[in-house]
């Protein structure tokens, strides 16, 4: 699993955009390929060639995105991870979008540059190429926490994970350079960025793992209060997960 290389359908095969995609995928150490911006074209690719994520458009000449995910969905086991792509950025058609099943929503114009880190985002492969141990520990505590991988929070909340681990007096101004940086690498709002990780720690609070919660937290949260605060989460899952590596780096 550790050679295997992420697979990436882009259905669009159009040289402005769908084979720049592909080329700077490619550039990532990912295979990708294009196919025709059609919904027929498109679901005969993912049951013949089994892509981890497939890249298509909200709308198409046949079809729309929400209702190809609904027939892969009832033609595999295993499911691709979707990114739908939209002409028009718009809160509500992105929460139709994700609660329908796709794992990202990605407003035009994008920042072709910021594509190979969404797809890694995204895959739910178990282990990602040239992954670090951190990414790799952090993605396994938030998942047994309970945030559900296929809302934008997870992602969102991840990345902040791994920022504040990387550089701590991150946390001294979660609003001010936290929340933006993460903004600009899946190129959203701090705003944006906010209500998804509060959306996804309220997730993992009210239906998420109790046991691996209380054990995690204890009682450095205010029980009165109920969850912790967006700031809470992250500096304590960030805080244990130093003692962890500094632990495993101190035993090696």
């Amino acid at each position: 699993m550790e050679n295997e290389r992420i697979k990436v359908l882009i259905g669009d095969d159009s040289a402005s955009n769908g084979v720049r995609v592909a080329a700077k995928l490619r550039d990532s150490g990912m295979t990708a390929y294009t196919r025709r911006n059609n919904g027929r074209a498109i679901l005969d690719s993912i049951l013949n060639d089994k892509p981890d994520v497939v890249m298509a458009g909200l709308t198409l000449p046949d079809t729309d995105a929400l209702l190809l995910i609904k027939q892969v969905r009832e033609s595999l086991v295993s499911v691709p991870s979707f990114i739908v792509v939209s002409d028009i950025d718009n809160s509500f058609i992105e929460r139709q979008v994700i609660e329908n099943g796709a794992s990202y929503f990605l407003a035009k114009p994008f920042d072709i540059d910021s594509i190979p880190s969404i797809v890694k985002s995204v895959c739910r492969k178990t282990v990602l190429p040239n992954c670090t141990d951190t990414e790799i520990l952090v993605t396994d505590v938030i998942q047994k926490l309970g945030v559900p991988a296929h809302i934008k929070g997870y992602h969102y909340l991840r990345t902040a994970i791994l920022s504040a681990v990387e550089n701590s007096r991150l946390m001294e101004c979660v609003t001010k350079q936290l929340y933006p940086s993460v903004a600009q690498k899946y190129e959203t709002t701090s705003s944006r960025v906010e209500r998804a990780i509060r959306h996804a720690i309220e997730i993992a609070w009210n239906r998420g793992n109790a046991e691996m919660i209380n054990d995690f937290f204890g009682y450095t949260v205010d029980s009165y209060r109920g969850r912790p605060t967006n700031s809470e989460f992250i500096a304590l899952v960030t805080d244990r997960i130093r003692l962890k590596l500094k632990t495993e780096s101190t035993a090696s």
